[in-house]
């Protein structure tokens, strides 16, 4: 009798004790929670794996991110350069286009008769002399002569002033690449021609001076200026 009443005992004092442990641990579990809900109180910003953020009052997932970075971008107009875009061409010019954009003035893009760059760049700085024709030396009109004919497959005469007398007259402020330019240079008032030289751009023209030989000058140069005498085209 005295064995049933000691197990009842021992078997109460068990379960008192098991409920009384659970009470703790339940405890501990809403104290846990707690601290939880008030650290995501503070606004900071959880990461967990698969690129998922947490934030106060919003989820958001890698795939979200990347739709709002294109919905940024729209409207901004990203395009690659154009075939006609100065940079594209200077990436795209010729030691030719390089080296005369700096002697004439003007961008490379606008320089697209190759092959009357080529015809300058191998006469340049050829000596002048009177009556000459050759590679050793040449007079202006030997030098315009030479330009058309192998450029502009077109034959013009011998001297300055024949060639004046040919061409139709051009405007001042209408001159165009391959005009002629004519130049009277002895110092009296005399309309004779007696210099000739090929419009280039920009002011400048190419011809065979006596100072320099084969070179390129400026048609509002203190010296070429008073001494012009107009431009002719050939047709």
């Amino acid at each position: 009798m005295k064995k049933s009443y000691v197990i009842l005992f021992i078997g109460l004092l068990t379960t008192f004790t098991s409920c009384r442990t659970f009470r703790q641990l339940s405890s501990k579990d809403n104290n846990s929670s707690e601290s939880v809900k008030k650290k995501s109180k503070s606004g900071g910003k959880t990461e967990f794996l698969d690129n998922i953020e947490v934030t106060p009052g919003s989820v958001v997932t890698s795939k979200q991110k990347s739709s709002t970075a294109n919905t940024r971008n729209e409207g901004v107009n990203i395009s690659k350069p154009k075939s006609d875009d100065p940079l594209f061409n200077v990436q795209n010019a010729s030691y030719l286009q390089l080296k005369y954009s700096v002697l004439i003035g003007v961008p490379v893009e606008r320089l697209n008769n190759i092959g009357l760059l080529d015809e300058i760049d191998k006469w340049w700085g050829t000596k002048y002399c009177l009556g000459g024709v050759t590679e050793n030396c040449l007079d202006c009109s030997a030098f315009t002569q030479i330009l058309f004919r192998d450029i502009y497959n077109t034959n013009l005469p011998r001297t300055a002033q024949e060639q004046f007398n040919v061409a139709q007259n051009v405007e001042d402020g209408q001159l165009k690449e391959g005009d002629l330019v004519f130049f009277h240079t002895t110092g009296r008032r005399s309309k004779n021609i007696t210099h000739v030289g090929v419009y280039l751009q920009n002011n400048k023209f190419v011809h065979a001076a006596t100072s320099g030989g084969v070179m390129i000058s400026d048609l509002n140069d203190k010296y070429w200026q008073p001494k012009f005498r107009g431009g002719g085209r050939i047709h």
